[in-house]
């Protein structure tokens, strides 16, 4: 089982959902970063279950314990050691579920895989792992904002309700003012009451994530295997419940001509830029200097609190009523692990772009 994501920037995790403890190791990070543990926890707190109506009712106070490799407030080099405790699991609410597998999740295949699972709430296979990828997350944001690189990840898509897709025109300051995390006021009250009516129908329903990052320099990937598209792709695929992944116009784009398409090159403020950015960002698997914008989908929560057929571990028919605290939509809460995937492959990716040597 790989548990380690990264090159030379390196995150390995480890935990279930229902165990003592989710944890950490970073590998790689530069020594003598800044750490700031406030926003550290807050970039924990932005994910955090129980924090409005539209999440799980999960209490979680998901503090974070730095056990090593930061030293009088900086970063020393060395790993970065962390753990995250759980404390408020029901174990019980899942004892039905030890032979019987839930629809579109991981039990089936995991048992398969392994001959044997942990079926209290997923356990590895629970998108409470995520707690990890977080914490790894934000210090990355910490190396990339000494080099004045800024991830903004935001809601865009909860069913059919969605923003328009002109990022240029959207108020980053609005996103955190609503718990759908939605940078528009007036989208982000239908997409709520929609989550809302969702939940109370005992179903779920799923959405789009953007994400937007600016200030990335030019030279991020390599023209082959090691896109850096492919890279975010990967990273961002790799998140619970994520099924679909497109960069700049996406599949959009995929309809129009190469002259509706082409981001035309001009001189602006003395650099290299594009008239257009229908690229999101990427050319030849390389950054080229503008905004990177793609975009991530996430498939409804596949478990319901309603009733399913199914069939437990010897193929028997069976019926399922699913009990316990679940989030209707996992957007809200999405939005800050793509921002940590986005961060720690754009740290890894600049620390493989420092290594070329001519």
């Amino acid at each position: 089982m790989r548990n380690t994501f990264g090159n030379l920037f390196q995150l390995t995790t480890f935990g279930e959902s229902h165990g003592t403890a989710i944890g950490g190791v970073i590998d790689g990070m530069p020594a003598g970063i800044d750490v700031d543990m406030e926003f550290v926890q807050s970039e924990l707190d932005r994910r955090r279950p129980g924090q409005s109506p539209l999440t799980t009712a999960r209490r979680e106070q998901d503090r974070v314990e730095v056990l090593s490799g930061v030293f009088e407030g900086k970063t020393t080099g060395t790993p970065i050691g962390f753990v995250v405790r759980n404390a408020d699991q029901h174990s019980h609410d899942y004892e039905d579920l030890r032979r019987l597998f839930r629809p579109s999740h991981a039990d089936f295949t995991y048992q398969q895989k392994y001959g044997l699972r942990d079926h209290r709430g997923g356990g590895r296979s629970s998108a409470r792992e995520t707690v990890a990828r977080v914490v790894g997350g934000a210090f990355a944001k910490l190396a990339l904002r000494q080099l004045g690189i800024r991830i903004t990840a935001f809601t865009s898509r909860v069913g059919t309700i969605a923003l328009a897709d002109d990022y240029q025109v959207t108020d980053f300051s609005t996103i955190e003012t609503n718990p759908v995390r939605c940078p528009d006021p007036d989208t982000a009250k239908q997409m709520e009451q929609l989550i809302i009516d969702v939940k109370q129908a005992g179903d779920t329903v799923g959405g789009v994530v953007t994400c937007i990052v600016e200030g990335c320099p030019t030279g991020l990937g390599e023209p082959v295997f090691s896109k850096l598209h492919s890279a975010l792709g990967a990273a961002m695929l790799s998140i619970n419940a994520a099924k679909a992944f497109e960069v700049g116009d996406g599949f959009s784009g995929c309809t129009q001509r190469g002259s509706e398409q082409n981001d035309i090159f001009c001189r602006e403020e003395g650099r290299v830029a594009t008239l257009t950015n229908h690229s999101g960002g990427i050319q030849g698997g390389i950054s080229n200097g503008q905004p990177i914008c793609f975009r991530v989908g996430f498939k409804p929560v596949a478990t319901l609190l309603r009733e399913q057929s199914t069939v437990d571990v010897d193929g028997q028919p069976a019926t399922l009523t699913m009990r316990g605290r679940h989030d209707p939509c996992v957007l809200p809460r999405a939005v800050p692990v793509v921002e940590a995937m986005t961060a720690m492959t754009l740290l890894d990716f600049y620390l493989l772009n420092k290594t070329v040597t001519l």
